[in-house]
């Protein structure tokens, strides 16, 4: 029987591996195992190497080559490592055969992502979803991760499993699905019903990629305490505040960080959660301008909105972090003037490329806080001008 349980111990030790495939370079792929190992670290497990290789396509049985795979072997057993974390998703006869091969638990990154959402986890509607992107993970991997027992040995009692105790748990897996979905489906009517009790007050939604400042954002525009940290997903939850700017009250709501490769599963467990995004009135794509891809994870996030179909909507881009920006890009020995320059620059090229949909703050030092509130202040004004014009008390 298949048990549903998070699927790392404390205190692992793991190697990471990914590949260089033909539409990608390496150092694409050497942020992709950085943020693997970020990932690795929110999960509590600590990185001790990287591997990659340069493939057209991933090996069929083992992802990596056979020499590589030894290598990988040779520096796992030296180093006591516990766990081999692989970029791309593996089929459940690659984790089978790669588990056989290194003699070690190897997983792949929608596993590792899947387990972090386990844990920070806290309602249970977030429960409920991550258990239902669980079991979707693992129904199509089961006849490979049941292989290797099939063919263990011979004569009486070791034959493996058979094909009837493989069925069973398909079913199982399967009829735990439609139960979750069930239960989903009675959460997500409350919580509609929940949103649609709000009445007439406009909705803003904080989105963007993982970690770019959300919740810190939350709790300074809202002015309340909101769960903040430098770990991904610290948050699964919509949080959802009453906000009044000069007298003008609206809601806003803190989302779950988008990330890349985010596994589909969780999209579509996560639907109700991404509701609160595709019912908001405006967007606010949060985006970590201190990060070296910064552009690529915007990219990312406008591509999972255009997915929720929800990339129409009025946006601005708030380009977050600038302190941490200035501090990593700008050498001590440039003058004032040539910084100032520079920023003037950066901030001209958004503006154009977003046609005045963007600025840039800091959070955490508070710079030009004051600016963002009065252009949300406006947009949110000019919402309910437009929606409500009989409710002049909240303009």
């Amino acid at each position: 029987m298949i048990e549903n349980k998070n699927i790392l111990a404390e205190e692992e030790s793991a190697v990471l591996i990914g590949l260089i495939l033909k539409d990608q370079s390496e150092e694409q792929l050497m942020e992709y195992l950085s943020e693997l190992a970020f990932l690795a670290d929110t999960a509590g497990v600590t990185t001790k190497k990287i591997f990659f290789q340069k493939l057209i396509h991933p090996d069929t049985r083992t992802y990596v080559g056979k020499g590589k795979l030894q290598e990988i072997k040779e520096y796992v057993k030296l180093h006591n490592i516990t766990l081999a974390i692989f970029d791309d998703e593996l089929s459940g006869s690659q984790i089978s055969n790669i588990q056989k091969e290194l003699g070690i638990k190897a997983i792949d990154r929608s596993d590792l992502i899947l387990d972090i959402f386990a844990g920070r986890a806290k309602t249970a509607q977030a429960k409920t979803q991550v258990e239902l992107a669980q079991y979707q993970y693992i129904l199509p991997r089961l006849r490979g991760m049941w292989s290797h027992l099939e063919r263990q040995g011979g004569g009486i009692g070791s034959r493996g499993p058979g094909e009837t105790e493989i069925e069973t748990d398909r079913r199982i897996v399967k009829d735990k699905i439609a139960l979750l979905r069930k239960r989903l489906e009675s959460i997500d009517k409350q919580s509609s019903t929940q949103r649609q009790q709000r009445g007439t007050f406009i909705r803003v939604a904080l989105v963007g990629y993982t970690n770019v400042g959300k919740s810190t954002l939350m709790q300074v525009l809202s002015k309340s305490e909101i769960f903040a940290e430098n770990k991904l997903f610290a948050t699964l939850d919509t949080t959802t505040r009453k906000v009044v700017f000069e007298k003008t009250p609206f809601l806003l709501s803190d989302t779950v960080g988008f990330i890349r490769k985010l596994p589909h599963h969780l999209v579509e467990s996560f639907k109700s959660t991404l509701d609160e995004v595709r019912e908001a009135d405006i967007l606010l794509h949060v985006i970590d301008v201190s990060h070296p891809q910064y552009e690529d994870q915007l990219n990312i996030v406008n591509k999972t909105l255009h997915d929720i179909k929800a990339s129409e909507k009025p946006t601005l881009l708030i380009f977050n972090k600038l302190d941490q920006y200035i501090e990593r890009t700008f050498d001590k020995w440039l003058s004032e003037e040539v910084k100032a320059d520079l920023l003037k620059q950066l901030h001209r090229r958004w503006d154009n490329l977003t046609h005045g949909n963007a600025i840039f703050i800091s959070a955490t030092e508070n710079e030009n806080i004051d600016m963002l509130r009065e252009v949300i202040l406006d947009r949110v004004k000019q919402l309910y001008e437009e929606r409500y014009p009989y409710l002049n008390q909240f303009y």
